[in-house]
C-alpha cells in the first residue's frame, strides 16, 4: 500500500473518530433526556418519524461509523495476525459496506413516515 493510502487511511480515521465523538455525546444526551422524560419507544418514534434533521445525524453517525471501523479492524488484523494484502482489504471492506447498508436501513426503518404502521 502506498504511503498516500497509509496517509489518507490515517487521516480518515482520525476524522471519522472526531465525528463519531460528537455523534454518541448528542445520542447519549438525547437518550438520556428519553428515559428521564418517561418517553416509550412509541412517542421516541412518533418523534422521529419524518423528522428529517435527525436522519441526516444518524446517517451521518452511520457513515462515520461505516468509515471508522473497517480502518481500525484492517489494523488490528494486520499486527495480530500479521494479515496483509487483497485478502485483508477485501474483508474489511465487505464489513464497512455491512454496517454501511444495515446501518442505513435502520436509519430508514426509524425515520421513514409510516413505517410500521399497522
Amino acid at each position: 500500500m502506498s504511503a498516500r493510502t497509509q496517509a489518507w487511511l490515517w487521516f480518515a480515521q482520525r476524522a471519522s473518530a472526531a465525528l463519531l465523538g460528537f455523534f454518541v455525546l448528542v445520542h447519549l444526551a438525547t437518550m438520556i433526556y428519553a428515559v428521564r422524560s418517561g418517553l416509550s419507544a412509541g412517542e421516541i418514534l412518533s418523534r422521529t418519524r419524518g423528522n428529517t434533521p435527525w436522519m441526516l445525524f444518524y446517517a451521518l453517525f452511520v457513515v462515520a461509523v461505516a468509515v471508522h471501523v473497517p480502518i481500525g479492524l484492517r489494523n488490528i488484523l494486520a499486527e495480530t495476525f500479521a494479515w496483509r494484502g487483497r485478502g485483508l482489504e477485501l474483508v474489511v471492506l465487505a464489513i464497512g459496506v455491512f454496517f454501511l447498508l444495515f446501518g442505513l436501513r435502520a436509519v430508514w426503518a426509524v425515520y421513514a413516515p409510516g413505517a410500521g404502521a399497522s
